[in-house]
């Protein structure tokens, strides 16, 4: 067996290492993937931020942010490897000279410098402009980009403009967290591996899909950026379309990068524009009034605090999404997303057409569709629904609705199941772009989404409320009974 090569080490240096991804979200991913041994030994990860702390206190900043935010236990040898990674570097990220330190902490001879822009869009610019002044870029170094990237099409193009001007697109990698997740890449595996599917995969077998993205949180103090930005932009953008993207795709040559972006491109020019012409019966906007979540009374999203009580953002959006290609032809696509809703849940439903004849009516006046139900969170796997006979010696046959479940947790308990950072980060250090977006992908679902913000302007309508802790406004369930169709619940 051909032995596997190591991967070349890194400068990881994280920009906004002191912020609210880092310590949520960047530390325990890190952390984790100390404790799996996918780290290469000699690799370094380096804090930047403008606070007044030393390497002692920002090791002990990534501790406490591991024990508040993480529900593993620490173990010693694995903290005390973690740890000896870390180092910090006090710096203003608009001061250009400022960005020559990293000459010092990083080696450029013997590992690879790939930073981590964990900070607002606009200081992005900055920062590319500061690394390009310092000298410390080679060919070999990369940047990660964390959403949003951009606004609208205009403000993504100044952003990726920028970019551009220091980093060749290759070595770019735009992270998207849902596309770390394993039932999001499983997606692959399910449609290109498995002949049940990838014959059936098209409009000659099925009916429709749903893609749910719900929340049970609120705004959860960033009312201000979140009212700025909307259901629409913050999830749908990105988070849905990339799962419809690898939902609808054709099948990619390889699992080389450019070979899935170029399908994925396909499938965001495909989408049937929305625009005045057809947003009312296309669209749902929402957002949540004063209601219950398990039991608790939350406040109305116009009641939070810091709220502007005029606002009109969403806090919900339903879509009906049409693809003009072949496959899809006469297949809708619905997707909602929603904060305040009855569950926390996000997951794919296939609808299988229904059988045209039947002939056990002693079960079921019209037989039920098959179902193929894709789990995303929070308890990843995948069901079928299918019928069944009911065991007994009656005379006659009768059927019941049951669910074929593979639980990953279960099938798979010798393996650990990551979160879509971990992955993502991984994959970044190592240099592999496959699970990342390209600047195309991000641009062409930006033309799709401003049609329909374009759209929304024009009416200029009001979003429907809905209390908090159901599944959004009445009207979300219009859109589909008027094709004759209902959510999965």
């Amino acid at each position: 067996m051909k032995e596997k090569k190591p991967y070349k080490p890194c400068d990881l240096v994280i920009y906004g290492a002191l912020g609210d991804l880092s310590r949520r979200k960047l530390f325990i991913s890190l952390y984790r993937l100390e404790h799996a041994n996918l780290i290469e030994p000699e690799t370094r990860i380096t804090g930047v931020d403008r606070h007044e702390v030393n390497t002692t206190e920002f090791i002990e900043i990534a501790r406490k942010s591991l024990q508040e935010f993480s529900s593993e236990t620490l173990i010693d040898d694995v903290w005390d490897r973690f740890s000896a990674r870390l180092s910090y570097v006090k710096m203003d990220l608009t001061q250009v000279e400022q960005y020559k330190v990293l000459n010092t902490v990083t080696d450029s001879n013997t590992r690879v410098l790939v930073n981590y822009f964990a900070v607002a869009p606009f200081l992005f610019k900055n920062i590319c402009q500061g690394l390009a002044h310092s000298g410390v870029l080679t060919n070999e170094s990369r940047m990660v980009m964390e959403k949003p990237i951009g606004h609208d099409l205009k403000s993504s193009q100044e952003i990726n403009d920028e970019v551009a001007k220091v980093f060749s697109e290759d070595q770019v990698f735009r992270i998207d967290h849902y596309l770390g997740k394993e039932t999001v890449l499983n997606l692959l595996a399910l449609r290109f591996a498995n002949s049940i599917f990838t014959t059936n995969w098209n409009h000659n077998t099925i009916d429709h899909i749903q893609i749910t993205v719900a929340e049970e949180v609120g705004i959860e103090g960033r009312w201000e950026y979140f009212d700025k930005t909307g259901q629409l932009r913050d999830m749908l953008q990105n988070h849905l379309l990339q799962i419809l993207t690898f939902i609808a795709m054709e099948p990619p040559v390889n699992l080389e990068a450019n070979s899935i972006h170029n399908e994925k491109i396909k499938v965001l020019k495909a989408l049937r524009p929305i625009t005045s012409n057809n947003v009312d019966e296309k669209t749902v906007r929402g957002q949540y009034t004063g209601g219950y979540i398990k039991g608790a009374n939350v406040p109305g999203y116009l009641e939070e605090e810091g709220a502007d009580t005029k606002s009109t953002t969403e806090s919900f959006v339903a879509l009906r999404v049409d693809i003009d290609n072949w496959r899809w032809a006469g297949v809708p696509f619905y997707l909602r997303t929603g904060k305040r809703l009855m569950g926390k849940r996000t997951e794919i439903v296939v609808y299988f057409k229904q059988l045209p004849h039947n002939i056990f009516k002693d079960s079921f006046r019209d037989l039920p569709p098959n179902k193929l139900i894709i789990h995303l969170q929070p308890n990843e796997g995948v069901e079928i629904e299918m019928l069944n006979k009911i065991p007994g010696i009656d005379e006659h046959i009768k059927l019941q609705k049951t669910r074929l479940d593979l639980s990953f947790s279960d099938a798979f308990k010798k393996n650990r199941i990551f979160g879509g950072y971990e992955k993502l980060v991984l994959e970044a250090m190592r240099g592999n772009p496959t699970l990342f977006l390209s600047r195309e992908e991000i641009e062409q679902a930006w033309t799709w989404v401003d049609s329909i913000q374009d759209a929304w302007r024009h009416y200029n309508e009001s979003p429907k409320s809905y209390p908090a802790g159901t599944w959004g406004p009445i009207a979300s369930v219009a859109l589909l009974a008027r094709d004759g169709r209902a959510w999965e619940e």
